[in-house]
């Protein structure tokens, strides 16, 4: 195995969710590169459908976290006090939405994990934007009607270590030949 594959594996294996993170907003050069290693993820005959929406506008963020905490039944923060959310939809009854939108999210869990910054994959987008609120949203967003919420990422500096991973269950993969 190359120098290359067992950093990446690495990287793999050493990804958390992180859920405490710093009072620090992010650097535009590492949002950036997060946002655009998102635009590299796979997607259904190559037709990049999803859109990814960073937000660290305050007002935006209280009205995302209050939908989402409405959903949730909750009154805390569903996304951890991040200082980034980062959204991202797809087309509404495509057949690969929720594929290609997860893979997109992924790809920007790792890159971010890459640079040093955590993530915590959060739901309840599908029935935030569901909504005629979130649907009035998508559109004060600039985003095309048609739009399902597929997940976010809260996005931030983490305020400490992430705990190891857990063992994995023995019996987790197959191979049959």
């Amino acid at each position: 195995m190359s120098m290359k594959e067992n950093e990446m594996l690495e990287l793999i294996k050493t990804r958390r969710s992180v859920r405490k993170y710093k009072n620090e907003q992010i650097k535009d050069e590492e949002l950036n590169a997060i946002l655009e290693a998102g635009t590299y993820a796979p997607t259904a005959r190559g037709e990049q459908a999803p859109y990814i929406v960073a937000v660290q506008n305050e007002a935006l963020k209280k009205r995302l976290i209050q939908m989402n905490a409405t959903v949730m039944g909750v009154t805390s923060n569903p996304y951890y006090d991040a200082p980034t959310l980062v959204l991202v939809f797809a087309p509404a009854g495509g057949a690969n939405s929720l594929q290609d939108g997860s893979c997109v999210l992924m790809c920007m869990m790792l890159a971010a994990h890459a640079l040093g910054l955590g993530t915590c994959w959060i739901n309840r987008e599908r029935e935030m934007f569901a909504s005629e609120e979130g649907k009035a949203l998508t559109r004060e967003m600039g985003l095309p009607d048609g739009l399902m919420g597929v997940g976010a990422l809260a996005l931030g500096y983490p305020a400490s270590e992430p705990s190891p991973a857990k063992a994995r269950k023995a019996d987790y993969y197959r191979v049959i030949r």
